[in-house]
């Protein structure tokens, strides 16, 4: 039996339906069940009558496009908001709301969110606890604390970090770890990971999955948030597929069908829609030319061209330099020469300013960290680069902004109640397509990205590969570190592969393999990994 047999429910009233074989039925040893849970916010209905259980020693997946709910489930059941109408129900107890992250710990909950929730300037071992014991006195010994979070991390990461160092001068993996690690602590029965892989290198996330099995194991139940189809099929024992507010289909891992669960979320064919009909970028002109680029000390320095009308995809494994080399492009004190055609003539690029004024933008990896304003709202953060076009008589006009925003808005698909509203309010696909907006609004002639499809759906990567597409047509330049094969695979031009901060292999389109890509992480030449 496929995913394709399951119920195809109107998504404005649908209930979970199960594709379970010869099993027992959903509520057999649940430890969580949801019923009925609804949930709007002004006009937008965000949950839909949802409905969904949860199993004792179970991973269960739930996939969806950004905007399907997934998000205010999940923020439900963690005791960040409190649902219109539903039942939860706790290990047979239940309640029409868990009302504070605390109420949902303590009701055996713990959630590690998409974001990186971190404190900068406090140590690793103070963001682990924290939360754990309260704000002010920790009960627990300094000596067991530190035992404790040492153990937690050494599942994860190796070697491990000094609990000392703030978790500012951290990496993105490195701080989601400490993340991942404060809900460990908590031994809870229900764990959640709403997208907690993405902000994870390859050998942490595949640790954390080893040790989820392990949990899952011992009884804990794993509600497993990810956009990434090769993870839900290692990982996941069933998957439900959320739609517009509502749980529209449940299977196992052996009903698992991936072209089904793309048509069940976003009517769509595959991940990346139609065939990609290549730019044929190998005769045009050079956009930015870099000679003697050196990413380390003692690295080899490399020439690299970047061309019109081309993506160009940028791999490695994490760490190995491929945000060096996008920040060598965007102007950032690395060894070497960055110049960029500006008319007839080469204009080296030493600074982000030089490169900004000449048309040059960088799209950074952790957009909440790095590109959000989140007490600002969606036309704020929209706007902020571009202010100066939209001034009359030295002031910011902003109808004048609202109006560009409405195409680049149509333009990307982005969905929102309205352009006053903050900017947290819309899904993490929509944030970040909110800042693609951003620098696509200011006219560039080179568009650097850094893994802009880490956490959203496939909907929102759909669209963004079809503008991606339609930009390079029109002359752009695009320059896209990824961490995902099949997106490099599907969408790109040419691939530069980094291994130890050198640029260890360039593969034009029709010599790209999943196995050459693979091998080249690893330092091999042939293709075999």
């Amino acid at each position: 039996m496929s995913v394709r047999q399951m119920t195809m429910a109107d998504p404005k009233h649908a209930k979970q339906q199960s594709l379970l074989e010869d099993g027992p039925a959903p509520e057999a040893g649940a430890v969580l069940e949801v019923s009925g849970l609804s949930k709007a916010f002004g006009p937008v209905q965000a949950l839909r009558a949802c409905s969904l259980t949860l199993r004792r020693a179970e991973i269960h997946a739930v996939l969806g496009e950004n905007g399907s709910g997934k998000s205010t489930l999940v923020k439900i059941l963690s005791g960040v908001q409190r649902p219109d109408a539903g039942v939860i129900r706790l290990d047979g107890n239940d309640y029409a709301a868990l009302r504070t992250p605390r109420t949902a710990q303590l009701a055996g909950v713990a959630t590690v969110f998409q974001e990186v929730l971190t404190v900068g300037p406090r140590s690793v071992l103070d963001n682990i606890w924290l939360g754990h014991e309260g704000t002010v006195r920790q009960k627990t010994p300094l000596s067991e604390r530190s035992a404790r979070a040492r153990d937690l991390l050494g599942e994860l990461v190796e070697p491990v970090p000094s609990l000392e160092t703030p978790a500012e001068e951290l990496s993105l993996s490195l701080r989601q770890t400490c993340v991942v690690a404060r809900a460990l602590l908590h031994e809870s029965r229900v764990l959640i990971l709403d997208e907690a892989t993405s902000a994870l290198d390859v050998a942490t996330r595949d640790r954390l999955f080893k040790l989820l099995r392990r949990l899952a194991e011992s009884g804990t139940a794993i509600l497993f948030i990810s956009h990434r189809m090769d993870e839900i099929k290692e990982l996941a024992d069933r998957v439900t597929v959320m739609r517009s507010g509502a749980a529209v289909g449940t299977g196992t891992r052996d009903t698992l069908n991936g072209a089904d669960l793309v048509r069940l979320m976003t009517g769509a064919e595959s991940l990346t829609g139609a065939e990609h009909v290549r730019a044929k970028a190998a005769g045009s002109a050079t956009r930015i030319a870099a000679s003697g680029v050196r990413l380390a000390g003692a690295a080899a320095a490399f020439d690299v061209e970047i061309r019109a009308g081309e993506i160009v995809g940028v791999a490695g494994l994490e760490g190995h330099g491929q945000e060096l080399f996008l920040h060598a492009l965007w102007g950032e004190g690395r060894e070497g020469d960055v110049r960029i055609v500006a008319g007839e003539s080469m204009k080296r690029l030493s600074s982000k300013h030089q490169a900004a004024a000449h048309g040059v933008v960088y799209v950074p990896r952790d957009r909440g960290a790095e590109s959000l304003f989140r007490n600002r709202s969606i036309l704020d953060n929209f706007a902020l680069p571009t202010l100066r076009r939209d001034r009359r008589a030295r002031l910011w006009a902003p109808r004048r902004s609202a109006k560009r925003f409405t195409e680049y808005a149509r333009r990307l698909g982005v969905v929102h109640g309205g352009h006053r509203d903050p900017i947290a309010t819309l899904s993490g696909g929509n944030q970040q397509k909110i800042v693609m907006a951003r620098w696509l609004a200011s006219d560039p002639v080179v568009l650097l990205l850094n893994d802009p499809t880490r956490g959203i759906d496939m909907g929102a990567k759909h669209d963004m590969y079809a503008l991606l597409r339609e930009l390079a047509e029109e002359g752009l330049s695009v320059v896209m570190l990824s961490t995902e094969l099949d997106e490099l695979l599907e969408l790109t031009d040419r691939v530069l592969v980094f291994r130890d901060h050198e640029l260890f292999a360039e593969f034009e389109s029709s010599e790209l393999s999943r196995e050459r890509l693979v091998g080249a992480f690893f330092g091999q030449t042939d293709g075999n990994a």
